[in-house]
């Protein structure tokens, strides 16, 4: 490589500019709430899964869609120190439905480890680094096609942490509700409640209607 000659000024370098000036600002809590409600599935378009041959039937009418929204509840550990032995329910959903897959039943949990383990779909979810350590030590699967909706909100240039909440204020300009009631209740109880169901089932539906809209951007 040859030297460059005497009083030669070496080629500059444009600044690169801080990230922080790309980065696309997300709407705060006091936003989001003045935005109208994002209409989320109802009962008729949920279906609680709790059997083998229950998820059978689960697992043939997911196989028509080519991406799932996905997510995992877990009874909530109070005590310091409990472990957690959950994911007590699995969530998949297609734009047009979802289900909710009860884990106490084994031939229940082995299709839905089956469904999770599936590869040539995409499983699209908010936070879902938990969840998978869960279904590893629970289910015994690596959970395969797994979306990080998150890291894709990053990569266009989102600086905040984007849960479904966010997503769905800055894609469709509404407000997604949640109830913390649900959040917090017992997950692995038999008898899951009606608020229940519909929390569980529309984080999927909102994570598959999220992966929607930022692949048609």
């Amino acid at each position: 490589m040859s030297a460059s000659p005497p009083g030669a000024r070496s080629p500059v370098t444009k600044p690169r500019e801080p990230a922080h000036h790309n980065q696309h600002p997300t709407p705060d809590k006091d936003a989001i709430a003045l935005l109208p409600a994002f209409e989320r599935l109802g009962l008729d378009r949920i279906t609680m899964v709790s059997t083998g041959a229950g998820a059978r039937e689960a697992a043939a009418a997911l196989a028509d869609a080519p991406a799932w929204g996905f997510d995992t509840e877990s009874k909530p550990t109070f005590r310091v120190g409990e472990q957690s032995d959950g994911p007590h329910i699995l969530q998949l959903s297609t734009p047009q439905r979802a289900w909710v897959f009860q884990l106490h039943e084994p031939d229940c949990r082995a299709v839905a480890a089956e469904l999770l383990a599936m590869t040539g779909f995409v499983k699209a979810g908010f936070g879902l680094g938990d969840d998978r350590k869960r279904i590893i030590h629970k289910l015994g699967v690596e959970p395969a096609g797994v979306l990080e909706l998150n890291t894709v909100f990053r990569e266009r240039g989102y600086r905040k942490d984007m849960g479904a909440k966010g997503a769905v204020a800055v894609l469709f300009q509404q407000r997604f509700i949640k109830s913390k009631k649900a959040a917090t209740s017992n997950w692995a109880n038999l008898h899951l409640t009606e608020a229940q169901l519909v929390y569980a089932a529309n984080d999927a539906y909102a994570a598959i209607r999220v992966f929607e809209a930022l692949e048609r951007r």
